[in-house]
């Protein structure tokens, strides 16, 4: 598989880690001018933006490492984006998660960990 068919692969899996524990999943790969944010999702009352991220290795270090403020700061960018043009009047919290997804050379998954309120 090459980066982004790894990618998508991470976020398929995320998305069935994220309903099996509660998740209403809002939108997948959700684009706008101002960037994209890979799940929307609600916990409760909490409307969650998540970031997926997949590695083969840690040679880069741990997956949310590549989560810099840089790339939250994007993230937070596109969510009040989502949040002024696409939610209703009702009154939601937010937060930001993020899932790492482990995978082996052989595509197997050896590790899901998300990571509630990562930023």
């Amino acid at each position: 598989m090459n980066l982004k068919q790894v990618g998508r692969f991470g976020e398929n899996l995320a998305v069935d880690f994220l309903i099996k524990h509660g998740y209403e999943i809002l939108r997948t790969n959700f684009r706008c001018r101002l960037g994209e944010i890979d799940i929307i999702a609600k916990e409760d009352k909490t409307i969650v933006f998540v970031e997926v991220k997949t590695r083969k290795s840690l040679k880069f270090g741990l997956p949310s490492e590549s989560v810099n403020f840089k790339k939250q700061l994007h993230i937070k960018k596109v969510a009040e984006y989502f949040i002024a043009y696409h939610l209703s009047q009702d009154k939601y919290l937010y937060r930001f998660d993020v899932v790492e997804i482990f995978i082996d050379g052989k595509n197997n998954v050896t590790k899901i960990n998300l990571i509630k309120d990562a930023f």
